[in-house]
This record gives structure tokens, sequence and C-alpha cells, in this order.
């Protein structure tokens, strides 16, 4: 219960997902935790700015999924502190202003998990257009880096920080028809790789996770025989939990994981095996 006691973690992509599961998590690990997300349930989404950020955007933020200030409630639950802000990792401004307030209100930050990403962008090659490999790379790639780099000072500052990415399997794998997808994903490993370089004389390790098929409100979209189809080509036959992710996550945020750093850690099922 207090594995994570006396830390503070930022996390962003948390209104649903694996980000809220994550969030769930750290709390009941003891720390605080700053639950960040593009959508809001006090800040309604307008539904054109959603669709420049993908169909999922969209098509979430019209749904019970947005969940960013239920999930405070929920952590402050469990006796710890907690706040819910809104925050697009695209935007530099955005993201320093939701740093400077957490660090007001809880004094650093010690964790930054990094779950933000945007996977809608299916297309072959030939249709694909500059605008949404542009977002992919954005969100996922570019996105990281920024709130990394908000972070990273006030890690330094206390010579201890944990940075953990959430990348995919697909980034070594390959995805097919996503290939801004799959290239975002693969540059996660890279900057999560170069940083812990960075990091590894300043008590900051980082760190990447690569889920496979983790049951989702957005992979639950799928039509069951495409779900079908994907929980056969996994070696143990069915898809992930959220919350087999946040056991990963939460280690690799403890003290006990301080070796561990430039690590990509698939978490999978045996999906990037090679399954028959």
């Amino acid at each position: 219960m207090s594995l994570l006691s006396g830390k503070t973690a930022l996390i962003t992509g948390a209104s649903r997902g694996l980000g809220r599961e994550i969030a769930l998590a750290m709390g009941r690990a003891g720390a605080d935790v700053a639950v960040t997300d593009l959508l809001i349930e006090n800040a309604p989404a307008n539904k054109e700015e959603m669709a420049d950020h993908g169909m999922l955007a969209a098509h979430f933020a019209e749904t019970e999924h947005v969940r960013t200030l239920s999930t405070v409630d929920e952590i402050q639950k469990m006796e710890c502190r907690s706040l819910g802000i809104k925050m697009d990792v695209t935007r530099p401004d955005e993201i320093a202003e939701a740093v400077q307030k957490v660090i007001a209100e809880f004094g650093r930050i010690d964790i930054l998990l990094n779950n933000a990403g945007a996977m809608d962008n299916m297309a072959l090659l030939e249709k694909q257009t500059d605008q949404m490999w542009g977002r992919d790379l954005s969100v996922n790639l570019t996105g990281t880096y920024n709130c990394i780099r908000a972070v990273w000072p006030n890690m330094k500052k206390y010579k201890w920080g944990r940075i953990i990415n959430i990348s995919s399997f697909a980034g070594l794998s390959g995805a097919f028809a996503q290939p801004g997808y799959g290239a975002s994903k693969a540059g996660m490993v890279g900057l999560t790789r170069s940083l812990a370089l960075e990091g590894a004389n300043l008590g900051i390790t980082v760190n990447a996770v690569l889920p496979g098929f983790i049951e989702t409100e957005a992979l639950m979209l799928h039509q069951p025989d495409m779900l079908e189809r994907i929980k056969n080509r996994i070696a143990v036959k069915r898809l992930g939990k959220p919350e087999e992710i946040a056991s990963a996550v939460v280690f690799l945020a403890s003290e006990g994981a301080g070796y561990i750093t430039g690590a990509a850690i698939p978490v999978t099922g045996g999906a990037d095996l090679f399954v028959f």
C-alpha cells in the first residue's frame, strides 16, 4: 500500500483506459496524483476541436468515458491528494502551466507517466495525409518529449525521478496501415534510451512499457470477430487487462526499480512472439 508513499505523479491521457487505471494504481500505492487529459468533465469539448485530434477524441468526448475528475475523486477517497487538469500534450504552454500548478499544490513531481496518445490514423501509405502523419508524431512522440522537458528541471533539482513512457509493441513489430503510429511509438523507445543516458547521473530513470492488446474502451470498439482474431494471435489467447500494465508501471515508479533505466519492456501476453 505504501510503495509510492510520499511521491507525486503526473499522468497524461488519464480520463480513461490505461491512463486512468495507472492513476488509480498509483493512488492505491500511496502516491499523490495529478490526473491530466485533453478531455475533462468541467470543460466541455468543442466537437470541431476534438475532430482535429482524431476520431477517438471526438468519439469519447461525447460519452461517459470522460472520467478525469471522477478519477481524482476516487484517488482522494484513498486518502491521497489528487487534482485534475485539462492539458494538451502538444501545447508546451499548457504543460508548463500544469507543471507549475502541480508543484505549487504538491511541492514537486517525482513521477511522470506519458500515456496520452493517438492511434486512430489507419490508412495505407497512398492514402495517408500529411496532417494525420504530423498529428501522430506531434501527440505520441513530441508530446512525450514536451512533458519530459517540462518536469526534468524539478526532478534534477531533487536528484530523483521516474519517467515511464507508454509506447507499444507495434513500435518494434510495425503496425499495418498505421505508419505514423508505428513510427512514433518506435521513436518513443529511442527517446527513452537517449534520455536514460542523460538522467543516469541525475537520479532520474527513464523507461518504456510496450503494451500489447489491452482491454481498453478504445480496443473494445473493434467488431467481435476482429477481437477474436486478435486473441488468437496472442500466445496466452486473451486480451491483457489495464491493471496488468498498471502493475508494471507502479513497480518502475518505485524505489525498487532504481537500477532499471533505458528499458523497453513488452507487456503483451506473448503477442510479440512468433505465434502460429
